[in-house]
């Protein structure tokens, strides 16, 4: 045999020649570079130097050592990056006044919080552009930082953006009524509440990461992306990196949770696609886990006070509340992170008759990781102020919390109809979710039980919550304010010639069931068994264009548009089989795979059979008939800016009065969630939601020194709810279907996350109830709540 030995062993001459044995040679080393007969890996890894001060001014940056690190094929700093990259503002115009300043994927001249990127490495592996990234040397010049938002409007404050003159990032008011003279009525007894809602984030299973290729003989970027919202990032790509958005592919499959936190612009994914298309080599990037503790979206960073008017015969008057939110140094792109301020003001006490609502939200910078969207956006901070003041009102009042709850909820009966700070309802079922709450816990026995153990020093409490979840978005959410973000969902669905059903929908699956729900619809609307029934999702370069999945909308959205385009295909191959058949398209059917008759369910001929003689032997069909056997739809909301679900919840606890510890006993959440398409998927989707409020509500907490140190960047340190935590999570429905679509699916994969914290809260209040304490703070850790007995 002559020649080389082995197809590797060859001359250099080869690179970048277009001949058969280069070619051939690419094609089965598969991700092989060959320089002076050493094979080099093709794919190549990212690493970042970050920033270890909260607050700084970068005088000079040294990448000298780590350009000349072994393995290291390119380093950028913050000013070489943005040379590459338009700056992007994370505003929305239909958000007034809101205010950020343009962002850069690595810091330029400042940088503004721990683990903000400043040089990208980019090495032949992950563990050398690491050990290039310590050698970058960086002249810091330390800046006072803002990290506390209580004080980050004080006039002697250091101001994170000079231009800006203050950290005001928005604010935004709403009255309704007249607050002032409600609460001066006579016998409207006050309660007054500060509520502290500490700072966590999501720990998904699988963290940020990406893959980035750039094909300079087309001009394409693909990006394989740890996401939920493909076109938007399609977009984003376009826009900041001057590429036609043809020229952009996304990939968004399987991804390992969400939570809300991919769905954001990160300067390091963002850079990875700049090497990428520099370099000419895909680009991995995949953060550690302190570095998603360190850059990961947090949420829930809120101070309010608030207070509730309520009469002795138990009307509820009114709240008047403050919500004061830390964002970090910049408001989030594309999706800003004034969102969660603005849906706690626009969601507090939304249940309820009440006739009066004053709200001040105001939304400050501060020298913190960035806070934006996380699952239930602002839902827990909302529910938790107004059932907290309802609960801490029934005890003033003497009266029972489900009894004041019952004299306030809106009526089943009254929809369509306004909440008091404006949001259009329609059909919810407070009353009847509440009263089937009471009945599947046996409330009267709990209370009885829990007098009975309160004689033997066991302190067991018991707390409510009802709550609304927004879901199904229409364009009012983002698109109005200039966003980059589909309403729309869009679907796709194909008969093969072997008569199974190739469907694609731009929702992505990130765990939650998305690809099963889509093949139940396809499956059951079309008349196919499910094994039949073959899903693509998540890649712009194959599905229909669509907003992805985010807001509980995959269900109500992309399944409205799955359950349309699997009809129009149905009545495609129903029209085709009536003139094969010598019928009439309304008496066949399509049942188990086969067309048959449909009053009988007698077959008449198998899909296989039809689609063959479509595909193959097209001139037996008569010449006016043009099937295609494919059926693309689209679905958006237009008839409300969301749809609303509801529910009711309660938690059962018991608090050790000598540890601080809370125990959740069990944990009830009736849902109404519209259609229930797949029983299994929407109980675990509630009880993971309600898994992650137990997180918020006991244990989560991202703390930050003075000096803004992120403190407990691992797993170590940062508490989530283990299996030794969980309650039996008992989960029960009202089907009220919204009227928006067909379907009649809401969303349901908020609620538990952001009614759970609430009703843990008022059990904790419940069980503290007997020592005269009370805790508003979350997460009710072991030594707040011994601090609030008055025990350290």
């Amino acid at each position: 045999m002559t020649g080389p030995a082995t197809i590797f062993d060859r001359p250099n001459r080869y690179i970048g020649q277009p001949t058969p044995r280069a070619d051939a040679a690419r094609l089965l080393a598969g991700r092989g570079r060959f320089v002076d007969d050493i094979q080099l890996p093709r794919m190549v890894h990212a690493a970042f130097h970050r920033s270890p001060h909260a607050h700084a001014r970068i005088v000079s940056v040294d990448v000298t050592a780590a350009r000349a690190a072994s393995g290291v094929l390119g380093v950028w700093t913050g000013a070489e990056m943005a040379a590459l990259v338009t700056p992007y503002v994370g505003v929305l115009t239909h958000m007034a006044g809101l205010r950020s300043a343009p962002q850069h994927p690595l810091a330029v001249d400042v940088a503004r919080w721990q683990g903000e990127p400043l040089v990208m490495i980019v090495a032949r592996s992950r563990a050398e552009a690491e050990d290039a990234a310590e050698l970058v040397e960086v002249d810091y010049e330390e800046l006072p930082p803002a990290c506390d938002a209580t004080t980050a409007l004080a006039k002697d404050a250091a101001v994170i953006h000079a231009d800006f003159g203050s950290n005001l990032a928005w604010e935004r008011k709403v009255d309704v009524g007249d607050i002032d003279a409600a609460f001066a009525q006579p016998g409207v007894q006050i309660v007054e509440r500060e509520f502290r809602f500490g700072r966590h984030t999501g720990v998904t299973l699988e963290s940020r990461g990406t893959v980035c290729e750039f094909d300079p003989s087309e001009g394409c970027l693909t990006m394989h992306y740890s996401g939920q919202a493909p076109h938007m990032m399609q977009v984003i790509l376009s826009r900041l990196m001057s590429l036609p958005e043809e020229n952009v592919r996304v990939i968004s499959n399987d991804v390992g949770g969400s939570f809300g936190i991919k769905i954001h612009t990160y300067g390091d994914e963002l850079a990875a696609a700049v090497a990428a298309r520099a370099l000419g080599r895909p680009v991995k990037f995949v953060a550690d886990r302190m570095e998603s503790f360190l850059t990961d979206i947090h949420a829930r960073d809120h101070v309010v006070k608030a207070r509730m008017g309520v009469t002795a015969s138990g009307t509820i008057v009114g709240i008047d509340m403050h919500d004061l939110t830390g964002i970090g140094p910049f408001s989030m792109y594309p999706r800003t992170s004034a969102i969660e301020c603005n849906q706690v003001l626009n969601l507090t006490g939304a249940p309820y008759t009440m006739q009066h609502y004053r709200a001040h939200g105001q939304v400050v910078f501060q020298n913190k990781n960035l806070m934006c969207q996380y699952r239930a956006v602002g839902h827990p901070i909302a529910m938790a102020v107004a059932d907290g003041l309802l609960e801490d009102a029934a005890r003033v009042i003497g009266m029972d919390p489900v009894e004041l709850r019952r004299r306030n909820l809106m009526a089943d009966d009254s929809y369509p109809r306004s909440s008091t700070a404006g949001m259009k309802l329609d059909d919810l079922s407070h009353q009847a979710a509440l009263k089937k709450l009471c009945e599947i816990m046996d409330y009267d026995g709990l209370r009885a039980e829990q007098a009975r153990l309160r004689e033997q020093g066991i302190f067991r409490g018991i707390g409510f919550v009802s709550m609304v979840e927004v879901t199904n978005p229409s364009p009012m959410f983002y698109g109005i304010g200039g966003a980059p973000i589909a309403s729309q969902d869009g679907a796709t669905v194909r008969l093969d010639a072997g008569g199974a059903l190739h469907v694609s929908s731009s929702i992505t699956e990130q765990g939650q069931g998305t690809n099963g729900i889509l093949a139940q619809i396809a499956a059951g609307v079309f008349g196919v068994d499910i094994d039949r029934v073959k899903v693509t999702t998540g890649d712009t370069g194959t599905v229909p264009y669509g907003g992805g999945t985010w807001a509980s909308r995959g269900a109500g959205i992309g399944g409205e548009a799955m359950l349309l385009a699997a009809q129009a295909l149905k009545e495609q191959v129903l029209d085709v089989a009536a003139v094969m058949l010598q019928s009439e398209p309304g008496l066949l059917d399509i049942r188990g795979g086969a067309v048959v008759d449909a009053a009988t369910g007698a077959e008449r001929m198998g899909l296989a059979d039809l689609a063959r003689t479509v595909y193959y032997r097209g001139n037996e069909l008569p010449s006016d008939l043009k099937p295609e056997l494919i059926a693309t739809r689209h679905y958006r909301v237009t008839d409300f800016p969301f749809v609303f679900t509801n529910g009711a919840m309660a938690a059962h606890v018991e608090v050790d009065p000598e540890t601080g510890f809370v125990k959740v006993l069990h944990f009830w959440a009736v849902e109404d969630c519209g259609r229930v398409i797949n029983p299994m998927l929407v109980d675990e989707q509630v009880r993971g939601g309600v898994v992650q409020g137990i997180g918020g509500a006991l244990y989560e907490e991202c703390l930050y020194s003075d000096d803004g140190q992120l403190l407990n960047a691992t797993m170590a340190d940062y508490m989530v709810p283990m299996a030794a935590e969980m309650p039996e999570i008992t989960v029960a429905h009202i089907e009220t279907p919204t009227k928006t679509s067909f379907l009649g699916a809401k969303g349901a994969g908020e609620a538990g996350t952001g009614g759970a914290p609430a009703a843990i809260l008022n059990a904790v209040n419940d069980a503290l109830q007997p020592m005269g304490a009370t805790i508003w703070q979350m997460p009710m850790t072991p030594e707040r709540i011994l601090k609030v007995l008055g025990k350290v």
